[in-house]
């Protein structure tokens, strides 16, 4: 045969498929694949849910976002879990009601706290690609430090439009968007890594 197939219990490998694209059918059966995606749509709707839980605190409403969206960095794949807060916010973005307090729409993205959810999809392969590289050393506190460093990033961005678009003063715009959420976020951080550590033993 030119071209390899495999049968039975493996893989089938589409013809034209050669080298690295075998290998990765090989190692991914459609099992793993089915489980991967059920897994990143559970994570969509996770953060879905948990940004409609809203606390009023100023401009800035108080979500569990933070809290889903650090579980989900410490259970999921690199892979997985950026592909789930990329289709999370592409939902958002065409009108789906995913976002804090059921909304939707592009003018989300560009209002004044339109910058955290533009700082979730940088923070979140950054904080997967941290654990990736830290790899078997992996403890409650690197899972732990990954959510800073994805929180970290999602405040940056939060602040920077904020201060852009609310057109007020650096100090102004960190003490509105970002300071009194600080000590609550690290709470949720904590909180989702030891979540994360119990459900990976659990799904493996």
């Amino acid at each position: 045969m030119s071209q390899e197939e495999v049968v039975g219990e493996e893989t089938v490998v589409p013809k034209g498929a050669k080298g690295e694209q075998v290998a990765a059918f090989r190692k991914a059966p459609a099992s793993s694949r089915t489980r991967s995606v059920a897994f990143m749509g559970l994570t969509i709707a996770l953060i879905a849910v948990s940004a409609w839980v809203v606390v009023p605190l100023g401009p800035i409403p108080f979500t569990l976002q933070m809290f889903a969206i650090t579980f989900a960095i410490c259970v999921l794949t690199p892979k997985e879990a950026t592909a789930a807060i990329f289709g999370y916010e592409l939902l958002g973005a065409v009108g789906v009601p995913v976002f804090s307090g059921m909304r939707g729409g592009i003018g989300v993205l560009a209002g004044p706290t339109g910058g955290f959810l533009w700082g979730y999809l940088i923070g979140v392969p950054l904080a997967a690609l941290f654990l990736k590289a830290v790899g078997s050393r992996r403890n409650l506190v690197t899972d732990a430090m990954a959510g800073v460093i994805f929180t970290a990033v999602a405040y940056a961005c939060g602040w920077l439009q904020y201060m852009f678009v609310g057109q007020v003063d650096p100090l102004t715009a960190f003490l509105t968007s970002c300071a009194p959420f600080i000590v609550l976020d690290l709470a949720k951080i904590v909180a989702a890594a030891v979540c994360a550590r119990a459900v990976r033993r659990v799904v493996g």
